[in-house]
């Protein structure tokens, strides 16, 4: 399945830290009413029962939208929801073997941080690509600052959509223009807000200044 650059725009990626006033089904749907063009749904600690009840329901509201469900790292679970893409990491799956898995009507994003590791994904079936840290992140505390002329350098390499992920905020957002990106892929800055609908409005604003 090819990869619509326009879906990667605002790139919503769950992260269960930030439930507390509202569920993450009305997390995910306060994001889609304010104009996220694609949902990923990252969960390390549910068990695959739970997992896969919560990907079902949110595949469906994504649906409702109109707008492309990825599942992070687990591949069996996207393949039973019926998911549009899969997304795995360096130390995940290669993309050779997740497309021998989901066949060719599933899109896989690949986490990459180098012109190598674009090519090789790329290479090896990957459809977009994520690119980060954009900027210093709490949310993975164990990822290195990606320079943006190397953000640029991956872009300018490959000829699928590219995201930048990492610390990426409405204060920071702007400084991406330049580098090639097609969107911006975000969790804190979207799920940590007050108001995550009216947050997203801005962010899509935002973000469709930097393409």
């Amino acid at each position: 399945m090819k990869c619509d650059k326009q879906n990667m725009l605002l790139y919503a990626v769950t992260d269960r830290a930030w439930v507390g006033k509202q569920t993450l089904y009305e997390q995910v749907e306060s994001a889609l009413k304010g104009g996220v063009t694609c949902v990923q749904l990252r969960e390390k600690e549910l068990d695959d029962e739970a997992f896969l009840k919560e990907a079902v329901e949110i595949h469906a509201l994504c649906q409702r939208y109109g707008v492309p469900f990825f599942v992070n790292d687990n591949v069996d679970i996207a393949i039973r929801c019926h998911a549009e893409g899969v997304h795995v990491g360096q130390e995940d799956m290669a993309a050779a073997q997740v497309r021998a898995r989901v066949g060719e009507g599933m899109m896989i994003g690949v986490s990459v941080h180098s012109v190598e590791e674009a090519r090789e994904a790329v290479k090896h079936g990957a459809d977009c690509l994520g690119v980060g840290a954009a900027f210093a992140t709490h949310t993975k505390t164990d990822v290195d600052v990606l320079p943006h002329e190397t953000l640029k350098a991956i872009c300018d390499a490959v000829d699928i959509p590219v995201v930048a992920i990492g610390g990426i905020h409405k204060e920071n957002i702007l400084q991406l223009k330049g580098t090639g990106v097609d969107g911006v892929a975000l969790v804190s800055a979207i799920f940590a807000a007050d108001d995550i609908e009216t947050e997203c409005k801005e962010l899509k604003a935002l973000s469709e200044q930097i393409i």
